[in-house]
C-alpha cells in the first residue's frame, strides 16, 4: 500500500503532462478512494508495532520497587525429547525448593496464571510453569504423530532433570492441575526417586468415565429444564467417546449449569481481576504476539491430538500404589462427575503418606481457587514432612 503511494507520486512528478487535470471534485473522491489503504497501512504498521514487542515475565520485586537479590524470574529454553519447549521460572531464591507446576487441557498454557496466582508461593518456592509441546511458547514443537501420553511422561521426566540439576535438587515437588494430573501420576510412577511428594488438583482418574457420566448429568439437565437444543445436541454427539472433539467444548460450555449454586471465592476472583488476564491467558506478558495466537491454536491442536489418546486412562486400575508422599486437594464444589472417581481412586490408593486435603470452597482448580489455603498447607504441612528426607 505505502509503495503504491509512493509510485503514483513518483508517476505524477515524473510524467505531469501525460496526466489529465485533476478537478477539485476528482482530487476529493481521490482522498476518499486512499481511506481503506490508510487504514490498512495503519494497521499493518500496528501489527509490526505489536511482533516487535517481545515476550518477557516482571522482575520479583521487594518492598523498595527493586528486584529481589537473588531472585529469579526468567523465560527459558530447554530442549526436551529432542525439541525446544518453554518454561517459566519465579522465585526469590535461587536455593529455594523447586515446585513444577504440569497444566490442565489438555492444551491449556498457564503461564500467566502462574504468575498472577502463585506469586505468594515465590515466597518459598521456586514455581516453574511449563508449555508442553504445541501449546503456547512450545507451539512450534508440535508433532501430531510424536504427541502421546508417553512422550508427554518423558518430557516431564526430563524437565524435572533439567530443574534438579539446574538447582542442584536431589528431588522435586510435582503438582498437576485436571489433564496435568495425570501426567504428573504417570510421571510419578515410573521415577518416585525424582519427587519429594505427589500434589493433585483437580484430580482426574478415568476421562472416559468422567465424560460418560458429565453426559448422563447433561441428559438430566436437559429433561429438567426443558432445554431441546441441549437434548438435541447430545443425542447428535452420541454416547461417549465422542467422534466430533467440538463436543467436549460444547459440553464445557455447560459446565456453569452443573456447578451451580457454586461461586468462586471472592479473594480469588478479586486476584484474577488484579491480574488483568484474560480466561486463557492470551493477553499475560509471557508471549510475543505470534505465541498469543498459539495459545489458541493449542487448545485446539494439542487437545485433538491427546485427548482422545487418554481415554484409555484408568487410575484406579494402572496406578494403585504410589512411592511418594500424596495430597490431594479436593474441591467440595467438584462435578461429582470428577470428584466421585478422584475420592475413590484415593481409597484404594497406597502410599508411603497420603493426605486428602478438602478445600470448601473450591470446584476443580483448586490450587488457584484456594491459593491461600494452599500456600499455607505448603509450608506447613507439605514442605516439613517431605523437603530433605532420604
Amino acid at each position: 500500500m505505502i509503495g503504491a503511494l509512493l509510485a503514483a507520486a513518483a508517476l505524477r512528478h515524473r510524467f505531469p503532462a501525460t496526466l489529465a487535470p485533476v478537478r477539485k471534485r476528482d482530487r476529493a473522491l481521490s482522498v476518499v478512494r486512499w481511506i481503506p489503504a490508510g487504514l490498512g497501512t495503519a494497521l499493518m504498521v500496528g501489527v509490526a508495532a505489536l511482533l516487535a514487542v517481545p515476550a518477557s515475565t516482571p522482575a520479583i520485586l521487594a518492598a523498595d520497587g527493586q528486584p529481589v537479590t537473588g531472585s529469579i524470574a526468567e523465560l527459558a529454553t530447554v530442549h526436551l525429547g529432542g525439541q525446544d519447549q518453554s518454561i517459566l521460572l519465579r522465585g526469590k531464591s535461587v536455593d529455594a525448593p523447586v515446585l513444577l507446576y504440569l497444566s490442565g487441557g489438555p492444551g491449556q498454557s498457564d503461564l500467566g496464571w502462574n504468575r498472577a496466582l502463585y506469586a505468594d508461593l515465590t515466597d518459598d518456592f521456586i514455581v516453574v510453569g511449563w508449555d508442553q509441546p504445541g501449546t503456547g511458547k512450545s507451539y512450534p514443537a508440535f508433532d501430531a504423530g510424536a504427541l502421546t501420553v508417553d512422550r508427554g511422561v518423558s518430557d516431564t521426566i526430563e524437565l524435572t532433570d533439567y530443574l534438579r540439576e539446574r538447582f542442584d535438587e536431589e528431588r522435586i515437588y510435582l503438582l498437576g492441575e485436571s489433564w496435568g494430573t495425570i501426567l504428573g501420576v504417570l510421571a510419578v510412577q515410573r521415577r518416585p526417586e525424582l519427587y519429594h511428594a505427589w500434589i493433585g488438583s483437580g484430580q482426574m482418574v478415568d476421562p472416559l468415565e468422567t465424560t460418560r457420566r458429565l453426559h448422563d448429568d447433561l441428559l438430566a439437565l436437559a429433561e429438567r429444564t426443558d432445554d431441546e437444543v441441549l437434548a438435541e445436541a447430545m443425542a447428535r454427539y452420541g454416547d461417549p467417546p465422542y467422534e466430533d472433539i467440538f463436543a467436549g467444548a460444547f459440553v464445557m460450555g455447560y459446565y456453569p449449569a452443573l456447578y451451580e449454586p457454586y461461586t468462586p471465592p471472592a479473594a480469588y476472583i478479586e486476584l484474577a481481576q488484579a491480574s488483568g488476564l484474560d480466561q486463557w491467558n492470551v493477553l499475560a506478558s509471557e508471549y510475543d504476539l505470534v505465541e498469543k495466537i498459539a495459545v489458541l491454536r493449542g487448545l485446539i491442536d494439542y487437545y485433538s491430538v491427546m485427548w482422545p489418546q487418554i481415554q484409555t486412562i484408568d487410575l484406579r486400575r494402572q496406578a494403585t500404589h504410589l512411592e511418594v508422599p500424596v495430597y490431594i486437594l479436593d474441591g467440595a464444589a467438584e462435578l461429582d462427575a470428577r470428584r466421585d472417581l478422584a475420592l475413590e481412586w484415593y481409597a484404594g490408593l497406597t502410599a508411603p503418606s497420603k493426605r486428602l486435603v478438602t478445600f470448601a470452597d473450591a470446584a476443580h482448580s483448586v490450587s488457584f481457587e484456594g491459593v491461600e489455603q494452599f500456600h499455607a498447607l505448603l509450608i506447613e504441612e507439605i514442605l516439613p514432612a517431605t523437603y530433605g528426607r532420604d
